[in-house]
């Protein structure tokens, strides 16, 4: 596993300590242009200046990332728990003692794209005194237990449904999501909504459920025409990031 480290341009002569952004998938950071979009926020004076850490990940993304209390049906997702522990027990410690960053979970924000974001939510909301914040894009929250049974309505397989309803409210979490129009075209309720717009929508009604407000403490955005795709994910960075490191 490698890791990429970006820090605005007074890191060096600054004393205080900065808030973090940690990225799943960050091999895609030239991909989606986030230089740029770095450049960009670091010299913008409504967002706090802020630490950005990709972490690249390998050819084991598929049994890493996911759910760390179960895996999918198919077994995908199984080393999740292990990449969980990971984060919260090696490598914060280690950014923490490597770079001037926050020890506040408040300045801490987890975030990634499609079954990253999964990952991301996860880590996020099993670890809240670690991350107060997470951005998901393009989640894959059909991530399920069992395979999809056609005319179940309920569908309560989708395992972050679960993630949520089993963890009462924590004051202070909040989160973001993106979905775009052009996400996928599967249907699979028939509803005449896509499954990626469904399923966010299904995990924000949970946590709504648990006393998350919406919009407040949740935030969604739609992009009309938007696919799942990294041009995608770049164009709605810049959006993200004033979210989560608003003044």
């Amino acid at each position: 596993m490698g890791f990429r480290f970006v820090a605005p341009g007074n890191y060096r002569k600054s004393k205080a300590s900065f808030p973090v952004l940690l990225m799943n998938d960050g091999q895609d950071y030239q991909a989606i242009k986030l230089e740029k979009t770095l450049v960009e926020a670091f010299t913008n004076t409504c967002i706090k200046p802020f630490c950005y850490v990709g972490i690249s990940c390998n050819d084991n993304r598929i049994c890493e990332y996911g759910t760390s209390s179960t895996p999918d049906f198919k077994n995908r997702g199984n080393k999740a728990a292990n990449y969980s522990k990971f984060i919260i027990e090696e490598f914060i410690p280690f950014l923490k003692s490597a770079f001037r960053l926050s020890k506040k979970p408040a300045d801490w924000v987890f975030c990634g794209m499609s079954l990253g974001g999964v990952s991301a939510f996860d880590i996020m909301y099993n670890h809240p005194t670690h991350f107060n914040k997470v951005g998901v894009f393009s989640g894959s929250f059909w991530w399920r237990k069992k395979e999809y049974v056609k005319g179940d309505k309920m569908d309560r397989s989708r395992i972050v449904l679960d993630l949520i309803k089993n963890r009462g409210y924590v004051t202070g979490q909040k989160f973001w999501f993106q979905c775009g129009t052009a996400d996928e075209t599967a249907d699979r309720n028939h509803n005449g909504v896509i499954d990626a717009i469904d399923d966010t929508m299904d995990v924000i009604k949970e946590l709504k459920g648990k006393g998350y407000s919406y919009p407040g403490d949740i935030t969604y955005l739609e992009i009309d025409g938007g696919k799942h795709d990294l041009p995608t994910w770049g164009n709605a960075f810049s959006a993200f990031l004033k979210w989560a490191f608003k003044h």
